[in-house]
């Protein structure tokens, strides 16, 4: 095996009922974890997603209403997903702008938590840009010398992404094989939430990229604005970004009640 990994790393992908990240629902989904010592282990369910799936998204994977209709709810699934990618990485194809916000979307909506503060991910798609600028099926192609079968199928989809990656390793020698080196390799702008609504400046403080505050640090805008918080709350914005941004204010209050017992406790020593 080409990639070296410290713990577990999950290549996954979704196919779902259409592209937008905040009211879309996942139709299909197919894990394929990799152990360290080189053990796999594999897992596709098909998913009710409880709303239409547009003729669009239908025309592209094939998968139909009438196909999930007595499938199980993402929510009954959301369970068996979390545990299958507990303490892994994550990996796939355009899956930092894609599969991994909308993953998180479903997850939180079914009351499942899900957060990236202990995983890394690597995108795929975004080595293959860097190094060839090529589509998947093409990837399929120019990588492993293969056509790609059953494309918009997850499980063929997510069986490709590992492929990929494991002859980008072997093609590309001046590319790392840890998670570490791919993650940062394939990553954009370093994001706070999924969506990129909150970004990192150079300090590693987070700010918003996007309205009358982009640009400015988060702690501020709440500090100077805090009905600015209750207006993405309510407002369509991903339940990821709003988990983001709900840990940075409770955060900032946290740090003031510190604050606030220091300068207590110092008018308290001054005074005796």
């Amino acid at each position: 095996m080409n990639l070296s990994l410290k713990k577990p790393i999950a290549f996954f992908d979704l196919e779902t009922t259409g592209i937008r990240i905040s009211s879309d629902r996942i139709v299909e989904i197919s894990i394929l974890k990799i152990y360290p010592n080189g053990n796999k282990e594999s897992k596709t369910w098909l998913v009710n997603p409880e709303i239409e799936i547009s003729k669009e998204a239908s025309d592209i994977h094939g998968i139909t209403n009438e196909k999930v209709v007595t499938e199980p709810l993402f929510s009954e699934l959301a369970p068996k997903v979390s545990q299958m990618i507990e303490g892994c990485d994550l990996a796939g194809f355009n899956s930092n702008r894609f599969d991994i916000p909308l993953l998180a979307e479903e997850m939180l909506r079914a009351n499942v938590n899900f957060d990236m503060k202990d995983r890394l991910a690597i995108d795929v798609q975004v080595i293959f840009h860097k190094k060839e600028q090529r589509t998947l099926g093409a990837g399929y192609k120019f990588y492993c010398d293969k056509d790609l079968e059953n494309a918009h199928s997850a499980e063929a989809d997510t069986m490709a992404t590992y492929e990929i990656l494991e002859a980008q390793i072997e093609k590309y020698k001046d590319i790392g094989n840890n998670v570490e080196f791919l993650s940062e390799f394939s990553s954009h702008k370093k994001r706070a939430d999924f969506a990129g609504f909150i970004l990192y400046d150079e300090d590693d403080i987070e700010m918003f990229s996007f309205g009358k505050y982009k640009g400015r640090k988060v702690t501020d805008v709440l500090r100077e604005n805090p009905g600015y918080y209750s207006w993405i709350q309510n407002a369509d914005f991903p339940l990821y970004t709003k988990k983001v941004l709900t840990e940075i204010k409770n955060k900032t209050k946290s740090k003031k009640q510190i604050n606030t017992l220091e300068d207590l406790r110092n008018k308290f020593n001054n005074k005796v």
